[in-house]
């Protein structure tokens, strides 16, 4: 398993070279949300669709 250092090296180094600050910025934010999402999955922590759309409709 990578560690998050070699894993942000591996992600930049599949960028353009023209890629900019903002670009290597968001990569790495999209891949930290996604990282975060699996381990709340893995952890359980997560909310059944019907219950999140019973929530959305009692909100209106």
């Amino acid at each position: 398993m990578a560690t998050t250092k070699e894993t942000a090296k591996q992600l930049i180094d599949h960028l353009p070279d023209e890629a900019s600050w903002d670009d290597i910025m968001y990569e790495l934010y999209v891949k930290q949300k996604i990282e975060s999402g699996l381990k709340a999955v893995e952890e359980g922590r997560t909310i059944p669709h019907e219950e999140v759309k019973a929530r959305m409709l009692a909100k209106r």
